[in-house]
Parts: structure tokens; C-alpha cells; sequence
């Protein structure tokens, strides 16, 4: 998947990715014809893993020293936290979260599909999602697109 760094991908990322296309282009329908969207833990939050998997290549030319950490957090029922932390020589998702971020971006639930498949203006959004420190960083995650686009 081009938007995570990769030319070829395990199987199970594979899949994944036929599930955010799927459940993206439902949404897509869903929003245009004012239905009710697929926003289920079981269903969305997935698809939320897989978008944010996008993390470490999007933010593979952005020089920061090592230990360096960035947060981001879905708020929701469906959402999530996720650590981005800079490696050695890339940056990578870790698990474990710091206690300390150099940023730290939280963004609804329903607006993070949206923002993460090129469907509205991060811009538009601002007012709307809580950012802390480090505005390249914010910019990064703010950008991370993650649908072949």
C-alpha cells in the first residue's frame, strides 16, 4: 500500500485495506444521501487502525531526535489513541505510550475518516480538533492521507 510506505504487504494488511475501501466508499454514500454512517467500534475502529498505520511513512522525511513522540487520539466510542515515536532510524508505532509528548493531536470520530481520506479541508476542521505542541508534527498527522490518492 503506496500510502504506508509499502510496495508489497502481508496478507492481513492486504485485507484490511479492502475493508477501509469498502467501509470508506459506504460512508461516501451514506453522507451524500444523509444516512446514518457506520460508526460501530466493531466496524470503524479498524478502519481507524489501518488509517493511522499510514503514521510512520507520512512522517518518514520529518528529522526529530530520537525518543521523540506524538500522539494521536480519536475521540469516540469508536476511536482510540495511537503513539508515533521516533526510532533510531525511522519512525515507528509503538504500543506503549509516553508520558511526555512533544505533540499531541485529537481529532472526533467523525470527522477523522473524512480527514484521513482527502474528504474535507483540514482547514475547515481546525476549530474542531485539539492540538498541542509542535506544529510541524500537528501538520504531519493533520495531512497523513491514507487511501491511494
Amino acid at each position: 500500500m503506496s500510502w504506508a510506505g509499502e510496495d508489497r504487504s502481508l496478507n492481513w494488511f492486504d485485507t484490511a485495506r479492502e475493508l477501509t475501501e469498502r467501509w470508506h466508499h459506504q460512508q461516501q454514500i451514506r453522507l451524500a444521501t444523509n444516512r446514518p454512517g457506520l460508526m460501530t467500534p466493531e466496524l470503524y475502529h479498524p478502519v481507524l487502525d489501518c488509517f493511522l498505520r499510514g503514521l510512520p511513512h507520512a512522517f518518514r522525511d520529518v528529522a526529530a531526535p530520537e525518543g521523540t513522540t506524538v500522539l494521536v487520539e480519536i475521540s469516540g466510542d469508536c476511536g482510540g489513541s495511537w503513539t508515533l515515536a521516533k526510532a533510531p532510524l525511522a519512525w515507528t508505532l509503538v504500543r506503549n505510550s509516553a508520558a511526555v509528548y512533544k505533540s499531541r493531536v485529537t481529532i472526533p470520530q467523525a470527522l477523522a475518516w473524512r480527514l484521513f481520506t482527502k474528504g474535507i479541508d483540514p482547514d475547515l476542521i481546525q476549530p474542531q480538533i485539539k492540538v498541542e505542541g509542535d506544529p510541524i508534527l500537528v501538520e504531519k498527522v493533520l495531512h497523513l492521507t491514507a487511501i491511494v490518492g
